[in-house]
């Protein structure tokens, strides 16, 4: 099977399960937002504190949590009557990080009260911050992953790689045809369509050293 499915499949089969085990569960995330809005609104660095998860507690000590608190009372108390105003859609959200640096994320439905996956690394997806998109290059370089790669691009740009490469294929179908021009132990060929191939003789063996 091709790894792209059978990572897929490595997603969707322990993240459905997860979904129907964990959805009915789940703590309402009005409460958590209504009391961020009480302790905001009172200026309560505390209680604030007291909401942060483990890693923002690892950079963010109490102190440096009331001091930031004290500097910003009213932009806190603005940012109370925002989260609590009329029409205001709270979205419950959760990432699921794999051994092997995959990650899913998944978007909990209210109606059925049961998580949909909203991206996943075998899957389309698009970061909705530019560290996001830098977050998704670093891990497709990691993982070697062309196809990931295209994902990240604008169109635009993955466009001209595709058309570049297609027109490399093309030069290509002939090799036999090709001059090329041999001086010791490297080599350069010139391709129908603008593109050069280099060549290098390591061992006995030609490898292709660079191309454009």
């Amino acid at each position: 099977m091709p790894r792209a499915h059978a990572s897929l499949l490595a997603l969707l089969l322990p993240l459905s399960s997860a979904a129907a085990a964990c959805a009915p569960s789940l703590p309402d995330p009005k409460e958590a937002v209504q009391a961020y809005a009480a302790a905001a609104a009172r200026g309560d660095a505390d209680a604030i504190y007291g909401m942060l998860s483990e890693r923002s507690r690892t950079a963010l000590s109490r102190e440096e949590v009331r001091r930031r608190v004290a500097e910003a009372r009213a932009e806190l108390a603005e940012q109370a009557r925002s989260v609590t105003a009329p029409g205001v859609v709270i979205k419950t959200h959760a990432r699921v990080r794999y051994p092997d640096g995959e990650i899913a994320t998944l978007e909990l439905d209210e109606r059925e009260r049961a998580f949909r996956i909203s991206a996943a690394d075998a899957l389309p997806a698009g970061g909705r911050t530019p560290e996001q998109a830098l977050e998704q290059l670093r891990r497709v370089l990691a993982r070697r992953s062309y196809a990931g790669l295209l994902r990240v691009l604008t169109p635009a740009t993955r466009g001209a790689i595709e058309g570049d490469l297609r027109s490399l294929v093309e030069g290509l179908a002939q090799p036999e045809g090709l001059e090329v021009r041999i001086a010791g132990d490297s080599a350069t060929v010139q391709i129908p369509g603008g593109h050069e191939v280099k060549l290098r003789r390591e061992a006995g063996v030609w490898r292709v050293e660079d191309f454009d």
